[in-house]
């Protein structure tokens, strides 16, 4: 399922990825050799049923979106359907074809508070870590970016990339790998380093920024976005259990003190860009992800409270420089 041949051929162009080429075949071949059992199976033949498209009109900086007028309603139809066998659709929204793929997040909201802080992407190498279903990759690509690569271990989140890829004309710049940031060599060759709501989700925040500092060439940004606490209420907070219902949320620190982490690491010119309460027009539920989303993990009487009496999300975009 992996285009691992185009995905070599593109960072075999570059020297600078070269280091990749001796690490991904093996790491990819594990993903390709699956039998992909049950559900897996099912996004998997969804993918491969999918046409292969180049629209005739694609947008992909004021969203993401893409038309033709040579489909007809049986095809469009069809599309759909395949498509709503790889919800719940977490990040976007997609405009594909006449369809609205709404997605859980309104993940433009999130780009839209960012884009007009961070540096220009116009030519530039970007690595997205926890990317998701790469919604943000198709931004980035939007934005100028050269070549932008997203990793992330989740299957589904993969399966739906690769669709979308293939209906809006197959782009060779840009790349989902499903694994993990820790098994990737440090390249320090990227422009811009992306982590956005993962943070929280790292057993050693300290060692995930260390990771993403590798990555990053020598005056390189960091562009970190993750949840954080009102600064007066605590330095840090680590949940006894769960945080609005997410059980592996580990550390949630002040801005303060995210920015001291930051120092340590050996970043500088921090500066915290926006900080926001997320709110239930940014994450609900949807037809496409119909399932529990920020309405139901908030105190029902205290909406400035999560169900488990924590302060509700606050999320910050926090950019700094290698």
């Amino acid at each position: 399922m992996i285009n691992l041949t185009s995905f070599l051929q593109d960072i075999i162009c570059s020297p600078l990825l070269n280091r990749w080429v001796e690490t991904l075949p093996a790491l990819l071949g594990t993903f390709q050799r699956n039998k992909y059992p049950g559900i897996v199976k099912k996004w998997y033949n969804s993918v491969q049923k999918l046409p292969l498209l180049i629209p005739e009109k694609l947008n992909l900086q004021e969203g993401i979106s893409a038309s033709s007028q040579l489909l007809n309603v049986g095809e469009r139809n069809k599309i759909e359907n395949l498509l709503n066998h790889l919800t719940p659709w977490r990040k976007g929204p997609f405009y594909i074809y006449g369809i609205n793929i709404d997605s859980e997040w309104r993940s433009d909201f999130k780009w839209n508070r960012l884009v007009k802080h961070i540096s220009s992407l116009n030519n530039r190498m970007v690595l997205d870590v926890g990317c998701g279903n790469g919604y943000y990759l198709w931004r980035m690509l939007g934005a100028g970016a050269k070549f932008a690569v997203g990793i992330d271990p989740s299957k589904l989140f993969y399966f739906q990339f690769e669709a979308i890829k293939k209906l809006i004309g197959n782009k060779k710049s840009v790349h989902l790998l499903p694994i993990r940031i820790d098994q990737l060599p440090p390249l320090a060759v990227f422009d811009s380093v992306f982590s956005m709501g993962i943070l929280y989700h790292r057993r050693s925040p300290l060692h995930h920024l260390q990771n993403l500092k590798n990555h990053l060439i020598a005056g390189g940004e960091l562009i970190l976005e993750t949840l954080v606490l009102p600064t007066d209420i605590s330095p840090v907070l680590f949940p006894v259990d769960r945080y609005a219902n997410m059980r592996n949320v580990w550390f949630i620190p002040s801005p303060n003190t995210l920015k001291i982490w930051l120092h340590r690491c050996g970043f500088k010119n921090i500066r915290v860009v926006d900080l926001q309460m997320t709110t239930v027009n940014e994450q609900r539920r949807t037809k496409w992800a119909n399932l529990y989303s920020l309405s139901d993990f908030l105190d029902p009487q205290d909406n400035s409270k999560t169900v488990e009496g924590y302060p509700a999300p606050l999320r910050a975009i926090i950019i700094a420089i290698k």
